[in-house]
């Protein structure tokens, strides 16, 4: 009764009259969707410093950023007469006309963050620029000031202080986290921006205690110095550094290695032209990089940096500026899916001790990079190396191969007669010969007939056997199967399925996609498709949920490889079938041409289901493990 009551004196109030805001609650309104919490106003304050040319910018927070955020930085300042403006809506210095939205270069540009801030905040905004004799000062206290800036000591740059955040829109601070958290959101956000600006000098403190201090970078091992210190030593001596420029585009940074993936999407940061950014089509090119050697349920770790023309890319199509809009979306993916898949492709074992490999060279922001082609691949650290002067007499081609199907004891008949130069006495590497020892060096044993005990010029290497083969037995599969093309069969009912237009339509336009996939695919009607063929492979499949899902992803990111990942996943079963199973006992010519093949192979790093091949242990830790030396 009362619900009724209700509706019915909603439906009987008079309409309001069409008003304007008044102008702080306008701000207040904007800040809802500018300021979420304390991490908000630190980014957004480091963005005008780092627009401001400042090459070293501290922070203060207390409570989280709750109680003080405080920003000084070395840019090159204010002028005395845009203070107040500065406090007001939709100023700004970084655009003047609708063509400047075209070509966006600084990270800020909407003019809102700073007023939106002082709305619901006490603020004090204070800058000195060069010729300057004093600094000038303007306050606020949840609205626009009134008064002129005074003049105060302060040093070339700007600082930011902003007081009792939400202090005045109770409802809102009531939703702010605990100290701890809110702390943690603001750290992340250094973290991220300091990662995409290595020229610029950060520190950061909490409470009066510095949390994070990083100088900037300048060389390359400064530039592993700041990787290091925000993401860890375990991911720099698991990563490696990539750079790779083709059609205007260059992405450069530094990807793990699959062996070193996460439980959550922790460790992810990309940048396009220095700006953070989160973005479903770049998320989806590096899954797809990572789907044939990353564990189920894992998350890949990258620090990644793309480069392109600012007019190849919509940066203003979010309120906090987190998400972008690339011009040509396919081509974005896939140049981001390829750099890194074959970067990862491309790993051998001992490929860390090459000579001459450095970090990727420093960026230049807004510029437009040269086209070219290919892709440098460098570990972040050179570990100890590896001789390989004669590796090449021990990777040589022959038909001899754990990849055939014939009987392995069969097979190494051959073998073990082609391998009399083969440095090994009693089954240890000798020591005139250790030069030519190749990365995975020489079995020496085999254990519990799962495991494959290997020496190298640096020590001990441990294979899991089964694990190893099944990458091997894989790549050779899927590179057998690409050579011959995907083989079709017709159905023996075709089958039809109800689509929506727009559906049909894709299915019509990139017909020729599925038939490289092995799809005969036709639209019959408005709202149907019919397929006639599908490839011998998946003949058992799932089609109409499949193609379902193919078509799902073209009108989603311009592409699909859901086909690829299903015949994958079928050669992937069909070569852990085909590959040494535990408990086969094998000879040293057997295991020898395994540790051959590895070192040929792509992503051998990983079996087909993302679990290591193989472990170094180096007589540095063997040592330390048995109190050597002591």
């Amino acid at each position: 009764m009362s619900n009724s009551n209700s509706v019915s004196e909603i439906q009987h109030t008079p309409a309001r009259r069409i008003h304007h805001l008044t102008a702080q609650l306008a701000n207040q309104i904007a800040a809802g969707e500018v300021v979420e919490r304390p991490a908000s106003v630190v980014k957004e304050l480091l963005e005008n410093s780092l627009d401001a040319g400042a090459t070293q910018i501290e922070i203060d927070v207390e409570q989280g950023g709750a109680r003080l955020i405080r920003v000084r930085d070395n840019g090159v300042g204010i002028h005395r007469e845009d203070l107040l403006l500065a406090l007001n809506r939709h100023a700004t210095s970084k655009i003047i006309n609708a063509g400047d939205l075209d070509g966006i270069v600084t990270l800020g540009f909407r003019g809102e963050a700073l007023p939106s801030i002082a709305s619901i905040a006490r603020m004090s905004l204070i800058s000195r620029q060069q010729g300057d004799e004093s600094g000038w000062r303007v306050s606020s206290e949840g609205y626009a000031p009134e008064e002129d800036a005074a003049p105060c000591a302060h040093p070339l740059g700007t600082t930011v202080e902003i007081r009792d955040l939400f202090f005045n829109t109770p409802a809102r601070r009531k939703f702010l986290r605990k100290e701890k958290t809110e702390f943690g959101h603001l750290e992340e956000v250094v973290k991220r921006i300091a990662l995409s600006h290595f020229e610029v000098g950060f520190q950061l403190k909490h409470n009066q205690r510095v949390v994070l201090s990083l100088r900037p970078a300048t060389s390359t091992d400064q530039y592993i110095e700041r990787v290091e210190a925000i993401c860890g030593k375990p991911f720099r001596d698991n990563a490696l550094a990539i750079e790779y420029e083709a059609a205007g585009l260059r992405l450069w940074g530094w990807v793990a290695l699959p062996a070193f993936s996460r439980s959550q999407a922790d460790m992810q940061y990309f940048f396009v032209n220095g700006r953070v950014i989160r973005d479903k089509l770049v998320s989806h090119a590096i899954r797809q990089a990572y789907r044939d050697v990353l564990y189920h349920g894992r998350h890949p770790a990258f620090v990644l940096n793309l480069e392109m023309s600012p007019e190849q890319v919509d940066v203003n199509v979010h309120p906090a500026k987190h998400e972008v809009r690339f011009r040509e979306g396919r081509l974005a993916h896939d140049f981001i899916f390829s750099a890194i898949h074959r970067s990862l492709a491309d790993v051998r074992p001992g490929d860390a001790e090459n000579e001459g490999a450095t970090a990727p060279s420093m960026p230049t922001m807004g510029a437009n990079p040269l086209p070219s082609q290919g892709a440098a691949v460098m570990p972040l650290t050179t570990p100890q190396p590896v001789g390989r002067a004669g590796a090449a007499a021990y990777t040589r081609q022959s038909n001899i191969s754990l990849r055939t199907n014939e009987p392995l004891n069969d097979v190494y008949k051959v073998l073990a007669e082609s391998t009399v130069a083969q440095p090994l006495v009693d089954g240890y590497v000798s020591d005139q010969d250790a030069s030519e020892v190749p990365p995975l060096g020489f079995a020496i044993a085999q254990l519990h007939g799962v495991y494959i005990l290997a020496q190298n010029e640096a020590g001990l290497v441990l294979v899991d056997m089964h694990a190893a083969h099944e990458r091997i037995t894989y790549e050779w599969m899927k590179q057998t199967f690409s050579d011959g093309g995907i083989k079709s069969q017709p159905l023996l009912v075709p089958l039809s399925i109800a689509v929506n237009q727009k559906e049909a339509a894709l299915a019509e336009e990139f017909s020729e996609v599925f038939a490289s996939l092995g799809f005969d695919i036709q639209r019959i009607a408005p709202e149907t498709i019919v397929v006639r063929e599908v490839p011998t492979l998946l003949s058992d499949a799932d089609i109409e949920t499949l193609v379902r899902d193919v078509l799902s992803d073209i009108n989603t990111y311009g592409a699909s490889v859901r086909v690829q990942e299903r015949l994958n996943e079928v050669l992937a079963t069909m070569a852990c079938h085909g590959s040494v199973r535990a408990n086969r006992i094998l000879t040293l010519p057997e295991m020898n041409a395994l540790l051959r093949d590895m070192e040929r192979t792509e992503r051998s790093g990983q079996c087909n289901h993302g679990r290591p091949t193989w472990t170094q242990m180096s007589m540095v830790e063997l040592d330390k493990l048995f109190l050597r030396g002591r």
